[in-house]
């Protein structure tokens, strides 16, 4: 039997490549040969940190006598979800046909030609509380296969059509100047006040997530001290207090089983952990708390010391499982204190360096960086930018997916891979003043829109260059886009936020209007779903709002000095300044910038050689100012830290593990 996993891309896909089970990777050979042997195939879909995946693999795909049954009967399909989401993506809508309480390990039964027609999650090997056992779930698939084709075959059929048929219905509803109004949203963030669990932060009942994308539109939503932010801090303060957080190593878990955040299930992602180190950073910025400083440093820390890889890219998670005192156990390190811990081997990390995943990690840390005045967080930003700059670029400027050890994966780069990582550049860029990131992110925005964008009929107005997944296009079970939003934003509303921050810096309306045309697509259904659409509500948001925009100039020969001179000073400022555009540059770097194009640098200088704000609404301007007691303050500062403290107090204790 030949091993075709041994050499993967994926680590997930590596610790199955002993199993008895003839694995095959994602691609077009596992169906040609269920075609040529008239046989289902079995997709299952799971990921490197996921722990009912690895019980299932150990239960279920190495027991011989099972492995055996799927080699005769299927052709098998190993798929890690991270490696290829638009693939887990149209499977589990496939899916949602046929069962409720989606998630993973995802086992789909699909035809040759790659149409769904029965799937579940984990299946136990004996059967156990109302869940039948894997093999009688085999058993039924081959004898439904074998003696009800016909059956079988048009309900795939139905299936798929009506997926494509829901997928054109969303298409057909974005109109180009669609767009919630405030009174909208205020309905939104109502919404959004009567899912909180008051007694312990967060939204709903159990399990519990941290919905990050929920929180960034609840913390930008109005003033400091309206409903939404202060809806948005109070989840940050009781979450970061809360067992959902490791206090040794910083980082916080996927979920928690239960309501009061205990229980954690103990994976650490990096999607979560850069989300909310934004998070905890804008709650700092806002009100000034130590709480939100202190968690926001230890996530930062977590991410360069555990997370960042020697080559400077960023895993993209760490597993729940770890080997203590001789036992695989889930958790059991984390209960460990710190001189514990280094006597056992740490839970493994899934190396494999995701595009867009890395780029969430180096927005959030090159601006954690400049907030806190700590270059070694921006140094981060910049290796792991560096990373991808250099391995996942090809040579006519597409991006790569994924890569382990600079080997690069063949699944193809995705929407949010675009978005993500130009939005991590452009925020380098204006915490570096380096405008070679800045042009990179121009270049990958402007290849994800058409050359003639349609603008009457509000056609969505980013593409992913290099295409959707060929075999699911040549199944015919891709859709024109996936607007939907899970645990972070999707790759429409990744690349609308890139766009609408280049449109900031540059002034060039084509930007704005692709990032209001493309969130035109959910311009009804996100504000009806909140919870989901946090990301894209926040947009809104922003799109309602005027552009604000600070830009400090300091003299060249101030170098790095200039931020750090006697007193309060316009740096010290500019880095609480939580709104809008923010950006500390020398006057060749804001040359550098106006020459490449970016408008809101043009005739930026120094005034009487000193360092000089330029705070402007829209690309207008005030007169520049030197005093740092004339920049406007933050407003509701005050107000905001006397209330935080007041709902909170009672009921935030440092948890122990």
């Amino acid at each position: 039997m030949p091993n075709r996993l041994a050499d993967a891309i994926s680590p997930y896909l590596r610790s199955h490549a002993d199993n008895p089970v003839d694995w095959f990777g994602w691609g077009d050979e596992a169906f040609a040969e269920a075609r040529e042997r008239d046989v289902p195939v079995l997709v299952s879909i799971g990921y490197s940190t996921c722990h009912w995946c690895h019980v299932m693999a150990r239960e279920s795909f190495s027991d011989p006598a099972i492995a055996e049954y799927l080699n005769i009967h299927f052709v098998n399909i190993k798929v890690d979800r991270e490696e290829h989401p638009e693939v887990d993506a149209s499977y589990l809508a496939a899916a949602s046909a046929f069962i409720e309480g989606l998630g993973w390990p995802l086992n789909v039964f699909v035809t040759p030609d790659g149409q769904a027609f029965h799937a579940g999650t984990y299946f136990p090997p004996v059967a156990m509380a109302g869940h039948p056992s894997f093999r009688d779930v085999l058993t039924a698939v081959t004898t439904a296969w074998q003696t009800r084709r016909a059956e079988v075959t048009a309900g795939a059929a139905k299936v798929a059509d009506l997926l494509a048929e829901s997928a054109s219905e969303l298409a057909s509803d974005s109109e180009v100047i669609a767009r919630p109004s405030t009174a909208v949203l205020d309905r939104a963030v109502a919404d959004l006040v009567g899912y909180e669990d008051a007694s312990f932060g967060g939204f709903g009942g159990a399990p519990k997530f941290p919905v990050a994308p929920a929180v960034s539109f609840l913390l930008a939503h109005g003033e400091a001290n309206d409903d939404g932010p202060m809806l948005a801090l109070r989840t940050l303060k009781l979450m970061g207090a809360s067992p959902l957080r490791d206090p040794i190593e910083g980082g916080f878990f996927r979920y928690a089983v239960n309501r009061d955040w205990s229980d954690p299930h103990y994976e650490r992602m990096l999607y979560d952990n850069a989300q909310l180190l934004g998070l905890y950073t804008r709650a700092w910025m806002l009100t000034g708390a130590p709480w939100a400083r202190h968690v926001a440093e230890g996530i930062a820390r977590f991410l360069c010391d555990i997370m960042q890889l020697p080559g400077g890219g960023f895993a993209s998670a760490q597993d729940s499982e770890s080997t203590v005192d001789g036992h695989r156990v889930e958790g059991g390190y984390y209960a460990l204190e710190l001189d514990d811990r280094l006597r056992q081997t740490p839970p493994a990390l899934d190396e494999k360096v995701l595009t867009g995943w890395n780029g969430l990690a180096i927005q959030a840390l090159a601006r954690a960086g400049f907030a806190f005045d700590q270059p070694r967080l921006i140094d981060a930003a910049r290796r792991a930018a560096d990373y991808l700059r250099e391995h996942h670029v090809g040579l006519d400027g597409t991006l790569v997916r994924a890569s382990v050890a600079a080997r690069t994966s063949t699944a193809n780069a995705t929407l949010e891979d675009y978005g993500m990582y130009a939005r991590g550049l452009l925020e380098l860029a204006l915490v570096t003043g380096d405008v070679c990131y800045a042009t990179q992110a121009r270049h990958l925005l402007d290849s994800t829109l058409p050359a003639a964008p349609d603008t009457d009929t509000g056609t969505p107005a980013f593409r992913s260059p290099n295409g959707a997944d060929p075999v699911l296009s040549r199944q015919g079970l891709v859709s024109a886009i996936d607007p939907s939003e899970g645990a972070y934003p999707s790759g429409l509303s990744a690349t609308a936020d890139a766009a609408l921050l280049l449109h900031s810096l540059i002034g060039d309306d084509r930007y704005r209007l692709a990032a209001q045309v493309g969130l035109g697509l959910v311009a009804t259904l996100a504000p009806s779903r909140p919870l989901a659409y946090g990301a894209a509500l926040r947009l809104f948001d922003e799109l309602n709002a005027p552009i604000d925009q600070l830009v400090i100039v300091s003299p060249d020969q101030f170098g790095a000095t200039a931020a750090n001179r006697p007193g309060i000073t316009l740096h010290d400022l500019a880095r609480r300044h939580a709104a809008g555009v923010v950006t500390s540059v020398s006057e060749s770097q804001a040359q550098a910038f106006a020459a490449a194009g970016f408008d809101l640098f043009l005739a930026r200088t120094a005034k009487a050689n000193q360092p000089t704000a330029y705070l402007c609404r829209d690309f207008v301007c005030q007169l520049p100012i030197t005093d740092p007691a004339q920049l406007p303050p933050i407003a509701g500062t005050a107000r905001l830290l006397t209330e935080i403290a007041a709902d909170t107090q009672q009921s935030v204790r440092p948890h122990k593990h």
